[in-house]
């Protein structure tokens, strides 16, 4: 099935750690390995977790954040990511009902309401048993509007484990869907951000994923899940196509450079989607590799990650910290993109291009901005607002005025003519004018609008 009528299911659980994205990246390609086409998506802001989801669907993982896209746009959105495939494997965040702040927006029930999909609740049983029951009757009469069609018990010890879990969630009407014995072999190597990208850890990657979906065929009812996710109406409304969101520039498609490879692993599908469809050509490159930009490169991208981890290697690379530093055209850079165009990272010199030196911190600096702009740049204008996501723990100390400014005491970036850098996420679909501007900008580097 196509478009609206896509079977789909969302894993959630009730707290972090539970094993959503064990379950949701095995069941993801334990499905594919079934012969059919499974679209992939994650609640919430994480880059992360969708490398692995890609690997498991052999199809771009994307997410679905009602904060920095706006609601309206998260069932269009997932219409389009889930064209020509047979069912959508939906993974949540944190707990099935956190939000923003002390909200539920944003949650991962919130998307599974405006997806009008069904939740498979993923626990954690590993010590519990009668109690799996209580835990969750409460989730799943908690918010009456978020169905919970099914369970999976996580890291079940022994056959008498499983039974006792089973006998309960069968006194209490809930089915379970599946059953993971503990299993050290499927974990996933983390730092100090969470799992370590996909892209970092090929062909280690490849293999756990493929584990991972030996593992949940063997442990789920995949029929049962199937069946599910078939339950879910049509949506009402088209999915999202960027070519009604931006206009083609007129002219030769500028060449739009975008950061790759183990350093710059951050990035949203739709970025290059909505990038092509305003007239660019989209190139993708590795600082720490390549030595030269992309032939006719007039626009630069560099997107978040870890250029902490790699600091050294992106120092050494002196024709690419020269090539950019010298770089006339406009500049997007969103976190490690910020910390790669600083003047130094943990001692090690970077492009010079924002004022100011970077060092890793103890501190984890997280969550969703409501940001106001208050320096032009080539994408800002002052007093335009912004929704978006920090997540790092580097700090960087400048004297620069900053980009944006959120309440009630928040100030980060750096903008000018030619450069919009800041900690800040975004999800251009969110924020279409991004592209737009961008596009326009590299083809007239001195036209800001």
């Amino acid at each position: 099935m196509t478009g609206r009528a896509v079977p789909r299911l969302v894993v959630a659980a009730p707290a972090s750690g539970s094993g959503k994205t064990t379950v949701a990246t095995g069941l993801i390609a334990a499905l594919r390995a079934r012969g059919l086409a499974v679209s992939p998506h994650k609640v919430g802001p994480d880059y992360i977790d969708p490398g692995y989801h890609a690997l498991a669907a052999g199809r771009p993982g994307r997410n679905l954040d009602p904060w920095l896209t706006g609601e309206d746009r998260v069932a269009p959105l997932f219409l389009h990511g889930a064209s020509g495939c047979d069912v959508a494997v939906v993974e949540g965040v944190m707990g099935l009902f956190d939000g923003r702040g002390d909200t539920g927006f944003a949650s991962t029930a919130h998307v599974a309401r405006l997806l009008a999909a069904p939740v498979v609740l993923v626990v954690d049983a590993a010590r519990q048993s009668r109690s799996v029951a209580a835990l969750v009757h409460g989730f799943a009469s908690f918010e009456p509007d978020v169905r919970v069609g099914g369970v999976v018990l996580n890291r079940v010890g022994s056959d008498r484990h499983e039974e006792l879990c089973r006998s309960a969630l069968d006194a209490a009407g809930v089915p379970v869907l599946g059953v993971v014995r503990r299993d050290d072999e499927v974990v996933t190597p983390s730092r100090h951000l969470g799992l370590i990208p996909a892209a970092e850890r090929e062909p280690d990657a490849v293999r756990a994923v493929e584990r991972l979906g030996d593992l949940i065929a063997r442990s789920c009812d995949l029929d049962a899940l199937l069946r599910l996710a078939a339950t879910a109406p049509p949506l009402p409304g088209r999915p999202w196509d960027p070519a009604e969101q931006v206009r083609p520039v007129p002219g030769v498609r500028p060449v739009v450079a975008v950061a790759g490879g183990k350093a710059f692993t951050f990035s949203y599908a739709e970025h290059a989607e909505l990038l092509r469809a305003a007239g660019a050509d989209v190139a993708v490159f590795d600082p720490l590799r390549d030595e030269a930009l992309p032939e006719g490169a007039a626009a630069l991208v560099l997107g978040g990650g870890f250029p902490e981890v790699h600091a050294a290697e992106l120092a050494a690379n002196k024709p690419m910290l020269a090539t950019v530093a010298a770089f006339d055209g406009p500049i997007v850079a969103e976190c490690a993109g910020l910390l790669y165009l600083c003047e130094e990272l943990d001692g090690q010199r970077m492009c010079g291009r924002v004022p100011g030196r970077a060092r890793m911190t103890p501190t984890l600096t997280l969550g969703y901005r409501d940001a106001v702009a208050v320096a032009e740049s080539p994408l800002t204008r002052p007093g335009e607002r912004f929704h978006g996501h920090e997540f790092h723990r580097t700090t960087l100390t400048t004297g620069a005025a900053p980009l944006f400014r959120w309440a009630p005491t928040g100030r980060d970036g750096f903008g000018d003519a030619r450069i919009t850098a800041s900690y800040l996420h975004l999800h251009w679909a969110g924020h279409p004018q991004a592209a737009q501007r961008l596009v326009s900008s590299s083809r007239s580097p001195s036209a800001l609008r």
